[in-house]
């Protein structure tokens, strides 16, 4: 029992790290074009997003690698279970496919709001982290404990670009009631959904990898196994 509670746990918790991290690259992706094209000359903010972008890329690929070594595929997580989705949805009324990303760069006012729920989502993943690296299912399996520990010394970079914006156009950060939307998010996945998907009886795997079905090519930055282990 104890052995299939901890293959069901870790499971769960790399499809729904797959998923974010898939979500993550994509939509940070879009974001960026849209950054190069209003402020085409800021390079510190471009080349901070793109190490943003590039990380959650490795990020996504380090899950894609370790379910292929275990010879299994993730389960089929949604939207209903990326904290990003479930953020944007609430802060702009509609989600990340539908944001029209070039036009929230060209205004401050919806740009700085970005910037906040980009930020609080990021900063709210380090905590996660570091409270999984204590976990001992997660410290049972090295290569799983190894990817969470180069995502906790990646982490803080990720929010530096959307704070240090915010800090340089007077653009004012997170206040309460933000945050509270922020643990509303995290506590609802981690309380709610998270115990159904775990006792859900038929819960489908995917039969193809995201970026396999996302058009945008294999990610480029795609690091070894051995790298990780």
């Amino acid at each position: 029992m104890r052995a299939w509670f901890r293959q069901r746990y870790l499971d769960l918790l790399g499809s729904i790290y797959i998923y974010n991290e898939h979500r993550g690259y994509t939509a940070v992706d879009d974001l960026l074009a849209a950054v190069r094209a209003r402020w085409p000359d800021d390079h510190d903010l471009i080349a901070k997003i793109e190490k943003h972008q590039a990380d959650e890329c490795k990020h996504y690929v380090m899950f894609r690698r370790w379910f292929e070594r275990r010879g299994t595929m993730p389960f089929a997580i949604d939207g209903s279970c990326g904290h990003i989705d479930r953020f944007v949805g609430i802060m702009f009324g509609k989600g990340i496919d539908e944001l029209d990303k070039m036009r929230v760069v060209n205004s401050d006012d919806l740009f700085g709001r970005l910037c906040r729920v980009v930020s609080l989502t990021e900063k709210r993943g380090y905590k996660q982290v570091e409270i999984l690296l204590r976990n001992s299912h997660v410290l049972s399996d090295k290569t799983l404990s190894k990817i969470f520990r180069i995502i906790e010394q990646d982490e803080p970079s990720h929010w530096a670009p959307y704070d240090g914006w915010l800090d340089a156009h007077g653009g004012r950060h997170e206040r309460w009631w933000e945050r509270m939307v922020d643990a509303y998010v995290h506590s609802e996945l981690l309380f709610l959904k998270l115990p159904v998907l775990f006792l859900h009886p038929s819960l489908k795997r995917r039969t193809r990898f995201a970026d396999e079905d996302d058009g945008r090519g294999e990610p480029a930055t795609a690091p070894s196994m051995a790298a990780i282990r």
